[in-house]
């Protein structure tokens, strides 16, 4: 699995985090969350799955929440893993990425996450607009393919 993110400090213990996030495919475009805190920054939609919670339940969850979309169709198209301090949750973290592509469903509103606004993008835009380097490469990888 390829490793992104910060360099592994020696001197800190990281916690496993696993997490979905999904590439939500629609009419040549692509479902983007912008997140305000802790650093404004586009992503992805997704998350961390909370203790007991398979991928596919959180991956929902987290679709949800910041998009105010539901999916369907959702197929797992790779992970990696990214070391980083998750300042949220004062934390530092192994998280392991689980992605998936997915296929937007129904608009219920507007995201429940405090903070967070979805929006569609052309995926040049996208790719420019990703924060991290991990969904660029993904997503890259993933066009030729849609």
């Amino acid at each position: 699995m390829r490793r992104w993110g910060e360099t592994v400090r020696r001197d800190r213990r990281y916690r496993t985090r696993p997490g979905a996030y999904a590439v939500l495919w629609r009419q040549g475009r692509v479902l983007l969350t912008f997140q305000a805190e802790p650093r404004p920054e586009v992503q992805l939609p997704g998350g961390g799955a909370d203790p007991g919670e398979g991928l596919l339940a959180a991956l929902h969850r987290e679709v949800r929440e910041e998009t105010g979309w539901t999916l369907g169709a959702a197929r797992r198209i790779g992970a990696y893993r990214r070391f980083a301090f998750m300042p949220e949750y004062d934390l530092w973290a192994e998280k392991v990425c689980h992605l998936f592509l997915a296929r937007p469903a129904l608009r219920l509103g507007e995201p429940r996450e405090a903070g967070h606004a979805a929006f569609w993008a052309a995926p040049g835009a996208a790719l420019e607009m990703l924060a991290n380097p991990a969904e660029r490469d993904a997503l890259r990888r993933l066009l030729p393919r849609l």
